[in-house]
Protein backbone atom coordinates (compact mmCIF):
# COMPACT_ATOMS: atom_id res chain seq x y z
CA UNK A 1 0.00 0.00 0.00
CA UNK A 2 1.10 3.57 -0.63
CA UNK A 3 2.06 5.65 2.41
CA UNK A 4 -1.09 6.50 4.32
CA UNK A 5 -1.04 10.17 3.43
CA UNK A 6 -1.03 9.28 -0.28
CA UNK A 7 -3.75 6.63 -0.04
CA UNK A 8 -6.34 6.61 -2.79
CA UNK A 9 -9.64 6.51 -0.92
CA UNK A 10 -13.10 5.48 -2.10
CA UNK A 11 -15.68 7.58 -0.24
CA UNK A 12 -19.07 5.94 0.28
CA UNK A 13 -21.86 8.31 1.33
CA UNK A 14 -25.27 6.67 1.58
CA UNK A 15 -28.06 9.19 2.03
CA UNK A 16 -31.80 8.75 2.13
CA UNK A 17 -32.15 9.39 -1.60
CA UNK A 18 -28.79 8.54 -3.15
CA UNK A 19 -25.58 6.57 -2.84
CA UNK A 20 -22.66 8.83 -3.66
CA UNK A 21 -19.36 7.18 -4.54
CA UNK A 22 -16.24 9.30 -4.99
CA UNK A 23 -12.54 8.53 -5.22
CA UNK A 24 -10.02 11.01 -3.84
CA UNK A 25 -6.38 10.75 -4.83
CA UNK A 26 -3.62 11.45 -2.34
CA UNK A 27 -3.82 15.19 -3.06
CA UNK A 28 -7.61 15.09 -2.62
CA UNK A 29 -8.36 15.61 -6.30
CA UNK A 30 -11.47 13.74 -7.43
CA UNK A 31 -10.54 10.89 -9.76
CA UNK A 32 -13.91 9.16 -10.01
CA UNK A 33 -17.50 9.72 -9.03
CA UNK A 34 -20.91 8.06 -9.29
CA UNK A 35 -24.35 9.00 -7.99
CA UNK A 36 -26.64 5.99 -7.67
CA UNK A 37 -29.97 5.20 -5.98
CA UNK A 38 -29.39 4.03 -2.41
CA UNK A 39 -29.00 0.30 -1.84
CA UNK A 40 -31.89 -1.49 -0.13
CA UNK A 41 -31.47 -0.74 3.55
CA UNK A 42 -34.80 -0.70 5.22
CA UNK A 43 -36.19 2.56 6.44
CA UNK A 44 -38.92 3.70 8.72
CA UNK A 45 -38.66 4.00 12.45
CA UNK A 46 -37.12 0.93 13.98
CA UNK A 47 -36.23 -0.58 10.61
CA UNK A 48 -33.21 -2.83 10.42
CA UNK A 49 -31.22 -4.46 7.65
CA UNK A 50 -32.60 -5.55 4.34
CA UNK A 51 -35.42 -3.62 2.84
CA UNK A 52 -35.46 -4.08 -0.91
CA UNK A 53 -35.32 -1.58 -3.72
CA UNK A 54 -32.55 0.82 -4.61
CA UNK A 55 -29.25 0.10 -6.29
CA UNK A 56 -28.43 -3.48 -7.24
CA UNK A 57 -24.96 -4.87 -6.60
CA UNK A 58 -24.15 -4.90 -10.31
CA UNK A 59 -24.50 -1.12 -10.57
CA UNK A 60 -22.20 -0.59 -7.59
CA UNK A 61 -19.75 -3.13 -9.00
CA UNK A 62 -19.65 -1.35 -12.38
CA UNK A 63 -19.06 2.01 -10.74
CA UNK A 64 -16.25 0.71 -8.53
CA UNK A 65 -14.63 -1.12 -11.46
CA UNK A 66 -14.56 2.14 -13.42
CA UNK A 67 -12.58 3.83 -10.64
CA UNK A 68 -9.62 1.46 -10.73
CA UNK A 69 -7.70 0.26 -7.69
CA UNK A 70 -8.18 2.00 -4.34
CA UNK A 71 -6.17 1.66 -1.13
CA UNK A 72 -9.02 2.06 1.34
CA UNK A 73 -12.74 2.74 1.67
CA UNK A 74 -14.21 5.43 3.89
CA UNK A 75 -17.86 5.08 4.88
CA UNK A 76 -19.95 7.94 6.19
CA UNK A 77 -21.99 6.55 9.10
CA UNK A 78 -24.47 8.84 10.81
CA UNK A 79 -24.38 7.40 14.32
CA UNK A 80 -21.50 6.05 16.39
CA UNK A 81 -23.35 6.29 19.70
CA UNK A 82 -21.05 6.21 22.71
CA UNK A 83 -19.14 3.31 21.13
CA UNK A 84 -17.20 5.36 18.58
CA UNK A 85 -15.93 8.89 19.06
CA UNK A 86 -13.30 8.61 16.33
CA UNK A 87 -13.04 6.84 12.95
CA UNK A 88 -12.57 3.09 13.25
CA UNK A 89 -11.42 0.21 11.06
CA UNK A 90 -14.48 -1.94 10.35
CA UNK A 91 -14.57 -5.58 11.43
CA UNK A 92 -17.43 -7.91 12.33
CA UNK A 93 -17.69 -6.58 15.89
CA UNK A 94 -17.81 -2.97 14.68
CA UNK A 95 -20.46 -3.94 12.12
CA UNK A 96 -22.56 -5.58 14.85
CA UNK A 97 -22.33 -2.56 17.13
CA UNK A 98 -23.29 -0.18 14.33
CA UNK A 99 -26.41 -2.18 13.65
CA UNK A 100 -27.32 -2.06 17.34
CA UNK A 101 -27.51 1.74 16.99
CA UNK A 102 -30.20 1.64 14.30
CA UNK A 103 -32.96 2.76 16.66
CA UNK A 104 -31.02 5.99 17.27
CA UNK A 105 -30.98 6.85 13.55
CA UNK A 106 -33.67 4.69 11.91
CA UNK A 107 -33.82 6.74 8.71
CA UNK A 108 -30.06 6.82 8.12
CA UNK A 109 -28.21 3.93 9.76
CA UNK A 110 -29.79 1.16 7.63
CA UNK A 111 -28.73 2.93 4.43
CA UNK A 112 -25.15 3.30 5.68
CA UNK A 113 -25.00 -0.35 6.69
CA UNK A 114 -26.48 -1.55 3.39
CA UNK A 115 -23.82 0.43 1.51
CA UNK A 116 -21.09 -0.89 3.83
CA UNK A 117 -22.19 -4.47 3.18
CA UNK A 118 -22.45 -4.00 -0.58
CA UNK A 119 -19.04 -2.40 -1.01
CA UNK A 120 -17.33 -4.79 1.40
CA UNK A 121 -18.66 -7.74 -0.60
CA UNK A 122 -17.04 -6.27 -3.72
CA UNK A 123 -13.78 -5.19 -2.03
CA UNK A 124 -13.32 -7.76 0.76
CA UNK A 125 -9.55 -7.27 1.06
CA UNK A 126 -9.59 -3.46 1.08
CA UNK A 127 -9.51 -1.78 4.51
CA UNK A 128 -12.84 -0.14 5.33
CA UNK A 129 -13.04 2.73 7.81
CA UNK A 130 -16.26 4.02 9.36
CA UNK A 131 -16.34 7.81 9.85
CA UNK A 132 -19.10 9.18 12.04
CA UNK A 133 -21.29 12.27 11.92
CA UNK A 134 -21.60 12.11 15.70
CA UNK A 135 -17.88 11.76 16.50
CA UNK A 136 -16.89 15.42 16.07
CA UNK A 137 -19.34 16.38 18.81
CA UNK A 138 -17.97 13.89 21.35
CA UNK A 139 -15.90 16.77 22.77
CA UNK A 140 -19.00 18.68 23.89
CA UNK A 141 -18.90 19.12 27.66
CA UNK A 142 -21.43 17.83 30.16
CA UNK A 143 -23.19 21.18 30.57
CA UNK A 144 -24.08 21.26 26.86
CA UNK A 145 -24.61 17.54 26.26
CA UNK A 146 -26.68 16.56 29.31
CA UNK A 147 -30.48 16.57 29.29
CA UNK A 148 -32.23 17.46 32.56
CA UNK A 149 -33.66 13.96 32.96
CA UNK A 150 -33.42 11.42 35.79
CA UNK A 151 -29.94 9.97 36.17
CA UNK A 152 -31.22 6.41 35.87
CA UNK A 153 -32.79 7.20 32.46
CA UNK A 154 -29.65 8.88 31.18
CA UNK A 155 -27.47 5.97 32.29
CA UNK A 156 -29.76 3.19 31.10
CA UNK A 157 -30.35 4.50 27.58
CA UNK A 158 -27.35 6.82 27.02
CA UNK A 159 -29.67 9.80 26.70
CA UNK A 160 -27.52 12.78 25.74
CA UNK A 161 -26.96 15.34 23.02
CA UNK A 162 -25.06 13.51 20.29
CA UNK A 163 -25.15 16.08 17.51
CA UNK A 164 -24.89 15.32 13.79
CA UNK A 165 -23.38 16.66 10.54
CA UNK A 166 -20.06 16.38 12.37
CA UNK A 167 -18.05 15.58 9.24
CA UNK A 168 -19.32 18.76 7.59
CA UNK A 169 -18.78 20.91 10.69
CA UNK A 170 -15.28 19.49 11.17
CA UNK A 171 -14.26 20.26 7.59
CA UNK A 172 -15.90 23.71 7.48
CA UNK A 173 -14.28 24.85 10.72
CA UNK A 174 -10.87 23.50 9.65
CA UNK A 175 -11.16 25.23 6.28
CA UNK A 176 -12.16 28.50 7.96
CA UNK A 177 -9.00 28.34 10.07
CA UNK A 178 -6.98 27.88 6.87
CA UNK A 179 -8.64 30.89 5.23
CA UNK A 180 -7.83 32.93 8.32
CA UNK A 181 -4.25 31.63 8.32
CA UNK A 182 -4.93 30.09 11.72
CA UNK A 183 -4.01 26.47 10.98
CA UNK A 184 -3.46 25.62 14.64
CA UNK A 185 -6.90 27.18 15.39
CA UNK A 186 -5.86 27.86 19.02
CA UNK A 187 -8.40 30.24 20.54
CA UNK A 188 -10.36 30.54 17.30
CA UNK A 189 -14.15 30.67 17.79
CA UNK A 190 -16.14 29.57 14.74
CA UNK A 191 -19.87 29.07 14.30
CA UNK A 192 -20.49 26.71 11.39
CA UNK A 193 -23.93 26.70 9.75
CA UNK A 194 -24.68 23.52 7.80
CA UNK A 195 -27.87 24.54 6.01
CA UNK A 196 -29.35 21.98 3.65
CA UNK A 197 -32.35 19.68 3.69
CA UNK A 198 -31.08 18.80 7.15
CA UNK A 199 -29.63 21.73 9.07
CA UNK A 200 -27.55 22.24 12.18
CA UNK A 201 -25.07 24.61 13.76
CA UNK A 202 -21.90 23.96 15.72
CA UNK A 203 -19.84 26.07 18.06
CA UNK A 204 -16.20 25.17 17.35
CA UNK A 205 -13.58 26.52 19.76
CA UNK A 206 -9.91 25.85 19.03
CA UNK A 207 -10.91 23.19 16.49
CA UNK A 208 -13.17 21.29 18.92
CA UNK A 209 -16.97 21.17 18.99
CA UNK A 210 -18.30 22.64 22.23
CA UNK A 211 -22.00 22.88 21.37
CA UNK A 212 -24.40 22.01 18.57
CA UNK A 213 -28.09 22.34 17.77
CA UNK A 214 -29.10 18.76 16.95
CA UNK A 215 -29.55 16.56 19.98
CA UNK A 216 -30.36 12.94 20.74
CA UNK A 217 -31.75 12.71 17.20
CA UNK A 218 -31.41 14.83 14.04
CA UNK A 219 -34.87 16.30 14.72
CA UNK A 220 -33.71 18.94 17.19
CA UNK A 221 -32.68 22.53 16.58
CA UNK A 222 -33.19 24.47 13.36
CA UNK A 223 -36.21 24.43 11.08
CA UNK A 224 -35.35 22.11 8.17
CA UNK A 225 -36.80 21.14 4.80
CA UNK A 226 -39.19 18.52 6.18
CA UNK A 227 -38.14 18.23 9.85
CA UNK A 228 -39.65 20.37 12.57
CA UNK A 229 -36.56 21.24 14.55
CA UNK A 230 -37.10 21.95 18.23
CA UNK A 231 -40.66 21.74 19.51
CA UNK A 232 -42.06 21.77 23.04
CA UNK A 233 -42.00 18.13 24.26
CA UNK A 234 -45.26 18.88 26.02
CA UNK A 235 -46.84 19.53 22.64
CA UNK A 236 -45.86 16.06 21.46
CA UNK A 237 -47.22 14.53 24.67
CA UNK A 238 -50.46 16.50 24.24
CA UNK A 239 -50.91 15.21 20.68
CA UNK A 240 -50.36 11.67 21.86
CA UNK A 241 -52.68 11.88 24.84
CA UNK A 242 -55.47 14.25 23.75
CA UNK A 243 -55.45 13.95 19.94
CA UNK A 244 -54.71 10.21 20.18
CA UNK A 245 -51.98 10.57 17.56
CA UNK A 246 -50.07 7.27 17.25
CA UNK A 247 -46.30 7.45 17.85
CA UNK A 248 -45.57 6.30 14.29
CA UNK A 249 -47.68 9.14 12.90
CA UNK A 250 -46.02 11.65 15.20
CA UNK A 251 -42.59 10.49 14.03
CA UNK A 252 -43.52 10.57 10.35
CA UNK A 253 -45.06 14.03 10.68
CA UNK A 254 -42.16 15.56 12.59
CA UNK A 255 -39.62 14.04 10.22
CA UNK A 256 -41.31 14.34 6.82
CA UNK A 257 -44.24 16.75 6.90
CA UNK A 258 -42.96 19.58 9.08
CA UNK A 259 -40.29 22.25 8.70
CA UNK A 260 -40.58 24.35 5.54
CA UNK A 261 -42.96 21.75 4.12
CA UNK A 262 -45.36 22.22 7.01
CA UNK A 263 -45.07 26.01 7.00
CA UNK A 264 -44.91 26.87 3.31
CA UNK A 265 -46.02 23.69 1.55
CA UNK A 266 -42.65 23.04 -0.06
CA UNK A 267 -39.25 21.78 1.09
CA UNK A 268 -37.41 23.81 -1.58
CA UNK A 269 -35.95 27.00 -0.10
CA UNK A 270 -35.69 28.57 -3.57
CA UNK A 271 -39.44 28.20 -4.05
CA UNK A 272 -40.12 29.51 -0.54
CA UNK A 273 -38.08 32.66 -1.23
CA UNK A 274 -39.59 33.21 -4.70
CA UNK A 275 -43.11 32.92 -3.33
CA UNK A 276 -42.29 35.10 -0.32
CA UNK A 277 -41.05 37.88 -2.62
CA UNK A 278 -44.38 37.58 -4.47
CA UNK A 279 -46.24 38.07 -1.18
CA UNK A 280 -47.43 34.53 -0.47
CA UNK A 281 -48.26 34.67 3.28
CA UNK A 282 -47.39 31.02 3.94
CA UNK A 283 -44.01 31.41 2.26
CA UNK A 284 -43.33 34.63 4.18
CA UNK A 285 -44.14 32.78 7.40
CA UNK A 286 -41.92 29.84 6.45
CA UNK A 287 -38.99 32.13 5.60
CA UNK A 288 -39.36 34.21 8.74
CA UNK A 289 -39.74 31.26 11.13
CA UNK A 290 -36.65 29.66 9.53
CA UNK A 291 -34.62 32.86 9.96
CA UNK A 292 -35.85 33.56 13.49
CA UNK A 293 -34.64 30.15 14.65
CA UNK A 294 -31.40 30.45 12.66
CA UNK A 295 -30.44 33.84 14.13
CA UNK A 296 -31.37 32.81 17.66
CA UNK A 297 -29.28 29.65 17.54
CA UNK A 298 -26.26 31.32 15.92
CA UNK A 299 -26.32 33.68 18.90
CA UNK A 300 -26.60 30.71 21.26
CA UNK A 301 -23.58 29.05 19.66
CA UNK A 302 -21.60 32.28 20.05
CA UNK A 303 -22.65 32.47 23.71
CA UNK A 304 -21.29 28.96 24.26
CA UNK A 305 -17.82 30.28 23.31
CA UNK A 306 -18.04 33.73 24.92
CA UNK A 307 -17.95 35.29 21.48
CA UNK A 308 -17.37 34.60 17.80
CA UNK A 309 -14.48 35.24 15.41
CA UNK A 310 -15.81 33.61 12.23
CA UNK A 311 -19.20 32.63 10.81
CA UNK A 312 -19.36 29.94 8.13
CA UNK A 313 -22.21 29.03 5.79
CA UNK A 314 -22.12 25.63 4.11
CA UNK A 315 -24.57 23.06 2.70
CA UNK A 316 -27.02 23.51 -0.18
CA UNK A 317 -28.88 26.51 1.26
CA UNK A 318 -25.86 27.94 3.03
CA UNK A 319 -23.76 27.93 -0.14
CA UNK A 320 -26.39 28.99 -2.66
CA UNK A 321 -28.81 31.40 -0.98
CA UNK A 322 -27.36 34.89 -0.70
CA UNK A 323 -30.75 36.06 0.60
CA UNK A 324 -30.76 33.66 3.55
CA UNK A 325 -27.18 34.64 4.43
CA UNK A 326 -28.02 38.35 4.20
CA UNK A 327 -31.24 38.14 6.19
CA UNK A 328 -29.58 36.02 8.87
CA UNK A 329 -26.70 38.47 9.22
CA UNK A 330 -29.06 41.43 9.45
CA UNK A 331 -30.15 40.24 12.87
CA UNK A 332 -26.63 39.54 14.15
CA UNK A 333 -25.02 42.97 14.08
CA UNK A 334 -24.82 42.98 17.88
CA UNK A 335 -22.30 40.11 17.59
CA UNK A 336 -20.16 42.02 15.10
CA UNK A 337 -21.47 40.18 12.04
CA UNK A 338 -21.53 42.29 8.86
CA UNK A 339 -21.75 41.15 5.24
CA UNK A 340 -20.47 42.86 2.11
CA UNK A 341 -23.48 42.90 -0.23
CA UNK A 342 -21.39 42.57 -3.38
CA UNK A 343 -19.25 39.73 -2.06
CA UNK A 344 -22.31 37.93 -0.73
CA UNK A 345 -24.20 38.20 -4.02
CA UNK A 346 -21.30 37.17 -6.26
CA UNK A 347 -19.95 33.68 -5.61
CA UNK A 348 -16.21 33.25 -5.59
CA UNK A 349 -14.56 29.93 -6.27
CA UNK A 350 -15.23 27.05 -3.88
CA UNK A 351 -14.73 29.14 -0.73
CA UNK A 352 -14.89 32.89 -0.35
CA UNK A 353 -15.21 35.67 2.21
CA UNK A 354 -18.53 37.53 2.29
CA UNK A 355 -17.77 40.02 5.07
CA UNK A 356 -16.03 43.37 4.60
CA UNK A 357 -12.38 43.38 5.63
CA UNK A 358 -13.12 45.65 8.60
CA UNK A 359 -15.80 43.40 10.12
CA UNK A 360 -15.16 42.16 13.64
CA UNK A 361 -16.45 38.75 12.60
CA UNK A 362 -15.14 37.25 9.37
CA UNK A 363 -17.87 35.47 7.42
CA UNK A 364 -17.31 32.84 4.74
CA UNK A 365 -19.11 30.56 2.33
CA UNK A 366 -17.34 27.19 2.30
CA UNK A 367 -18.26 24.33 0.02
CA UNK A 368 -19.40 21.24 1.92
CA UNK A 369 -16.66 18.65 1.42
CA UNK A 370 -17.44 15.77 3.75
CA UNK A 371 -15.50 13.62 1.29
CA UNK A 372 -12.26 15.46 2.12
CA UNK A 373 -12.90 15.09 5.84
CA UNK A 374 -13.60 11.37 5.45
CA UNK A 375 -10.45 10.88 3.36
CA UNK A 376 -8.38 12.65 6.01
CA UNK A 377 -9.87 10.48 8.75
CA UNK A 378 -9.30 7.29 6.75
CA UNK A 379 -5.65 8.20 6.21
CA UNK A 380 -5.24 8.93 9.92
CA UNK A 381 -6.53 5.42 10.74
CA UNK A 382 -4.27 3.80 8.15
CA UNK A 383 -1.29 5.66 9.53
Amino acid sequence: MEPARQARVLIVNAGSSSLKLRVLAGDDTVSGTADLPPPGGGGGRGGGRGGGGGTDTAAIKDAIASFGAVDAVGHRVVHGGTFYVAPVLVNSEVRRRLESLTDLAPLHQPKSLAALDAVTALLPDTPAVACFDTAFHATIGAAASTFALPAEWRARWNLRRYGFHGLSHAYASRRAAELLDRQDAAGLRVVTCHLGAGASLAAVHSGRSVDTTMGFTPLDGLVMATRSGAVDPGLVLWLEEHARTPPAELAATLERRSGLTGLAGTADMREVLDRARAGDPNAVLGRDVYLHRLRALIAAMAAAMDGIDALVFTGGVGENSAEIRSRAADGLGFLGVRLDDERNANPGHDDWQISPDYAAVRSFVIAAREDKQIAAEVRSVLA
